[in-house]
């Protein structure tokens, strides 16, 4: 048994025994003479219940297995074990004294889908205002927020997500506001609180918007912004004061490190720390590439501002999400290597989200850039497969030579890039973690079913077996027979 206990727990245990409260001038993971300031979120107590992981020994035999790697073993075998992939071949692969080991002639194994853009737990099921946390609608700007906040680990939703095969999704805020918060990448295991769920090695990622929605929102108010003008004024006045902020910050470093620096550094000249905004160290922490920028946007020419916006504070945007006009400018999210978090065919319901066609992750695709199929739904997020199925075929129809692997790609490896766990998941290779999903049906089949999910090695999904609710809140709703949910 394997207990994530999360690295940032111990280092603030043992910050505040030391006496070391996050209002201390200097706190170090290292326990050397470093500088960190402001004092690093991750050094906070986030998961104060950690989960325990129980991975298996399964040998697949004789599957058809999709790498999303480049490779597709039409007969092949897989062994995993100790929560990662041991080995992936087309020979036989001798079982382990304690390994399990499936038949799984006629069916597909492919990574874990990851879904980059969800609202799970902060608009939880069923869908009634009490669950409405997703937008801090109070103020355009709230960085200072965070989804794993608001997360209900007991939503319905996620044992329904991974049923459909998805092992691992990025819960946002709402995008009410221009700047809406952190977002939390979750592991797709059972936990009584979201920071027992939290995906350990995904970097900090920060939510904004752009366009129509924090226009309307505001403008309704009679405050701004009101306009896209008033967009970009707010946007680069708050980018301009955390850039004035970061500058008090590294004169602070400097003015610490040199009183360090002599020979007998007395306490009573030492310099004082600058004053903490919680909002502003999260930018501050954003324009010093600490975390992931992820932008809502729909329209060509708003995604063009806001990367100039971006390039005039030194920020890089790790994906625009929705991007329905991304076909547009693709050349240009290749170039600056930003991902683009897109639907299959969900489009038509606000102006901004008109000029949309199926063949734009295609497009992207094929321009060099990284597609990506999200969901930003609860109903959605549960054939992640078919949707990517649907603009698979979508530019294969209009002539575009995409490969299935390509298409794959869209629903792992690509997401797992964009939330910056493509070094240890995402694809079906050895050392990966063992985020499985073993299929009925070709993924891209309307027939497909997952029959079984492992995340890091853990069997937390198999439709064989009695599925019991991970939600007490459907704890007696159902009749025994009828509790499996269904993808």
């Amino acid at each position: 048994m394997m207990q994530r206990t999360f690295g940032r727990v111990i280092v603030a245990l043992a910050l505040l025994a030391a006496g070391c409260g996050g209002s201390q001038a200097s706190q170090t993971s290292t326990g050397e003479d470093e500088v960190v300031w402001p004092p690093n979120y991750d050094q906070e107590p986030r998961n104060l219940t950690p989960t325990e992981v129980e991975p298996e020994t399964v040998l697949f035999e004789k599957a058809t297995i999709m790498t999303a790697a480049g490779e597709t073993l039409l007969e092949g075998y897989m062994l995993i074990r100790d929560g990662e992939i041991a080995e992936v071949s087309s020979k036989s692969i001798e079982a382990p004294d304690d390994a399990e080991v499936i038949d799984a002639e006629g069916k597909y194994l492919t990574p874990g889908l990851i879904d980059t853009h969800s609202h799970i737990g902060v608009y939880s099921v069923p869908f009634v205002q009490a669950h409405s946390d997703g937008n801090e609608a109070t103020s355009p700007t709230t960085p200072g927020v965070d989804a794993a906040h608001a997360s209900w680990p007991q939503d319905p939703a996620l044992q329904r997500a991974i049923a459909g095969g998805v092992t691992a999704l990025q819960i946002l805020p709402g995008s009410a506001n221009l700047m809406g918060g952190r977002t939390v990448v979750l592991e797709m295991h059972p936990g009584i609180s979201t920071q027992s769920m939290v995906f350990e090695e995904a970097p900090d990622g920060l939510k904004m918007a752009c366009g129509e929605n924090p226009k309307r929102v505001y403008g309704q108010r009679g405050q701004m912004p009101s306009t896209r003008m008033g967009n970009t004024k707010v946007l680069r006045d708050t980018f301009q004061r955390a850039k004035e902020m970061k500058r008090e910050y590294d004169d602070y470093r400097q003015k610490l490190e040199k009183w360090r620096a002599t020979d007998e550094p007395k306490e009573s000249n030492k310099p004082e720390p600058p004053s903490r905004d919680l909002s502003m160290e999260n930018l501050v922490r954003l324009l010093e590439g600490e975390m992931l920028l992820h932008v809502h946007c729909y329209r060509a020419d708003d995604m063009v501002k806001f990367l100039e916006i971006a390039d005039e504070f030194g920020v890089e945007i790790r994906s625009f999400h929705h991007a329905t006009q991304a076909y547009k400018i693709r050349d240009i999210l290749a170039q600056w290597d930003v991902s683009v978090s897109t639907w299959a065919d969900w489009w038509g319901f606000k102006i901004e989200a008109h000029d949309a066609i199926p063949q734009n992750a295609g497009l992207v695709a094929k321009g060099g850039g990284r597609a990506v199929i999200h969901s930003d739904s609860s109903f959605g997020i549960q054939h992640l497969n078919q949707e990517a199925a649907k603009a698979y075929y979508a530019a294969k129809h209009a002539g575009l030579d995409i490969s299935e692997n390509e298409a794959l790609r869209w629903i792992t490896a690509n997401p797992a890039w964009t939330l910056g766990i493509s070094d240890i998941t995402g694809t079906l290779e050895e050392g990966k973690r063992a985020d499985v999903v073993l299929w009925s049906d070709h993924p891209f089949s309307v027939y497909a079913k997952a029959r079984k999910v492992w995340v890091e090695g853990e069997r937390e999904y198999d439709r064989e077996r009695d599925s019991r609710p991970w939600s007490d809140f459907e704890v007696g709703q159902f009749p025994t027979e009828q509790r499996e949910p269904s993808p």
